[in-house]
């Protein structure tokens, strides 16, 4: 159904650790208006569609939303790998860290982990498209 280039749309080089920087990133991983919970709300909605066109628009956003949680957590990984254990005590990223060591896991910064409950499916397309409007909205301000 996709075609996937095996790359990164957008090559991410990060090249100093940062836990503190990654412990807010994360948020846009598995946080209630992250990456992941904008390519299930678009990919999920499409189906109740009733026009065709918005089904595929709703596929194409939901397609590139999977390419921005790619690079989301390449940006996560690669600021918390080669930390020293001095570097990751002294950081907010220290309890992600005891869970999950260097491995991306979609979770907020608060430390709650995704849940599908951020994403609003209800079927009807006014209803579904305010809700986009509504996360994408949150994530701006």
């Amino acid at each position: 159904m996709w075609t996937y280039e095996k790359k990164l749309q957008y090559p991410v080089k990060i090249k100093n650790p940062n836990p503190k920087l990654a412990g807010l990133i994360i948020s846009q991983l598995g946080g209630p208006d992250g990456e992941m919970g904008a390519s299930m709300r678009y990919l999920h909605q499409r189906y109740a569609s009733p026009y065709d066109q918005v089904t595929g628009i709703l596929t194409d956003v939901g397609t590139e939303e999977l390419a921005h949680l790619e690079m989301i957590a390449a940006i996560v990984y690669q600021l918390t790998r080669n930390l020293s254990p001095d570097e990751i005590a002294a950081s907010p990223f220290a309890p992600y860290f005891t869970d999950h060591t260097t491995g991306v896991y979609p979770i907020a910064a608060s430390g709650v982990p995704f849940d599908m409950k951020y994403v609003g499916v209800k079927g009807d397309i006014l209803t579904d498209l305010n809700e986009d409007l509504a996360a994408d909205a949150a994530i701006t301000q």
